[in-house]
C-alpha cells in the first residue's frame, strides 16, 4: 500500500470509528490502533450487508457471553447516544440474554445497561436545562 492509500484507509476507518462511537476519533500511534482503525473499522465495520446497529447487537452479545461488562458498558452508551437504541431496548436485550448467557451473566449486563441508562438521561435533562428547557417530570 501506498502512504496515500494507508492514508485513506486509516481515514475511513478513523469516520468509521467516529460513527459507532458516536464522538470525534483522532489517529493513535501503534500497529495496535492501526490494525483497529484501518482493518477492524475501515473494512469490517463499513462492509455492506449489516447495519451499524446490526453490528452493535452483534457485539452486544458477544460481550455479553463472555463477561466483557467493561466493553459492552461503551457500546451501551454509545448506541443511546446514536439514538440506535433506547432504554428499554437495552433492558430487554439483558432480560433476552440471560436465557443465554446465563442468569447472573445476564443480571450483570441488566445493571450495567440501568447504571448506562441513567447517565444518559441524566446529561440529556442536563442538556435540556442548558438550552433553556424545562425539566420534566
Amino acid at each position: 500500500m501506498t502512504t496515500e492509500e494507508t492514508s485513506e484507509q486509516r481515514q475511513k476507518g478513523l469516520d468509521m470509528m467516529s460513527r459507532v462511537y458516536g464522538w470525534e476519533m483522532k489517529d493513535g500511534p501503534g500497529d495496535f490502533f492501526a490494525h483497529t482503525a484501518d482493518h477492524l473499522f475501515g473494512e469490517v465495520w463499513t462492509r455492506e450487508g449489516l447495519s451499524i446497529r446490526d453490528r452493535r447487537l452483534l457485539l452486544l452479545g458477544a460481550l455479553a457471553a463472555t463477561g466483557q461488562t467493561d466493553v459492552a458498558e461503551i457500546q451501551a452508551g454509545a448506541a443511546l447516544g446514536n439514538g440506535e437504541l433506547d432504554g428499554d431496548q437495552l433492558r430487554e436485550i439483558a432480560l433476552f440474554l440471560c436465557y443465554y448467557i446465563g442468569w447472573p451473566q445476564g443480571t450483570r449486563l441488566n445493571f450495567m445497561f440501568g447504571d448506562v441508562i441513567g447517565k444518559y438521561e441524566k446529561a440529556q435533562r442536563k442538556e435540556a436545562e442548558g438550552n433553556g428547557a424545562r425539566p420534566s417530570s
